[in-house]
């Protein structure tokens, strides 16, 4: 960490990145724009087993006061942006949707908002963007911005996302949520804050997802922020421990697989 950083924010940041450089970030925010996603539909049933593997969990403001343990041990990074939904017009049509009080009430160790570059509303959300940061850093609360694409996946590419990740760490993100891509060391490389992996459709294979969370990591990433290859899995504990393997304890995307079927079949 910076030397210079307020002693807050890095008190923040080491919450949601561990001693080893690394992070495990649970997002299940899915339902700011999705409503109730298949294995989402009660979300504080599908968080409760997984919190003790994770070190965050991404999550909007309403979820998290319903249904969330305020004892949970991992930190919450708070979804502060939306506006829009899978029915409306266009996914990129969003705002910041919380107030820096609302925020610092729920003691968040940082906020997550989406920023849709190259789409009709770029300089909307960067401005969101910007504000954010100006208003978090006077508290010194961390803003993680999500180079969101919306429906058009065809932008999940270097060129691209690298073009947003520095965009982003510009404004003043402390950390960026972004795509895993062929040649992702340019988008690592061109971003001077840490990059975390997002997770994207469901794969359907597990060692598909832990082979491409290690190899992101490979290439620059400090861990991942993922939600549907976890909690809509067969084993969502088993994931989520595979993952945990993975990020923190440097096994091997195979080592982590066969951990991972260990937990499915009843094991630890």
């Amino acid at each position: 960490m910076n030397a210079q950083m307020d002693w807050g924010m890095a008190n923040r940041l080491s919450k949601t990145i561990k001693p080893d450089g690394h992070c495990f970030y649970l997002a299940m925010d899915h339902g700011y724009f999705q409503g109730p996603t298949h294995s989402l539909e009660q979300p504080g049933k599908a968080a409760e087993p997984l919190l003790p593997y994770v070190d965050a969990l991404f999550m909007t403001r309403g979820v998290v006061r319903a249904v969330i343990n305020p004892a949970m041990s991992p930190a919450l990074i708070l979804r502060v942006s939306g506006g829009n939904s899978m029915v409306g017009k266009d996914l990129a049509n969003e705002e910041v949707t919380t107030s820096i009080e609302d925020i610092l009430r729920m003691n968040a160790a940082a906020v997550g908002i989406s920023v849709y570059i190259g789409s009709e509303y770029e300089h909307q959300t960067l401005m969101s963007l910007a504000r954010l940061v100006n208003e978090c850093s006077a508290y010194g609360i961390p803003v993680m911005a999500v180079t969101a694409v919306g429906r058009e996946v065809e932008k999940m590419e270097p060129r691209y996302l690298a073009l947003a990740c520095r965009i982003c760490a510009e404004f003043g993100a402390a950390v960026v949520k972004t795509y895993y891509c062929q040649n992702f060391e340019k988008v690592t490389g061109g971003c001077p804050v840490p990059v975390v992996i997002a997770g994207g459709p469901k794969t359907d294979s597990e060692l598909e997802v832990l082979q491409f969370v290690y190899n992101g990591m490979q290439e620059g990433a400090i861990g991942v922020n993922l939600g549907r290859n976890i909690w809509q899995n067969e084993s969502p504990v088993g994931m989520a421990r595979a993952l945990q393997a993975l990020i923190h304890e440097k096994a091997t995307p195979q080592q982590a697989y066969d951990l991972f079927l260990s937990v499915k079949q009843g094991g630890k």
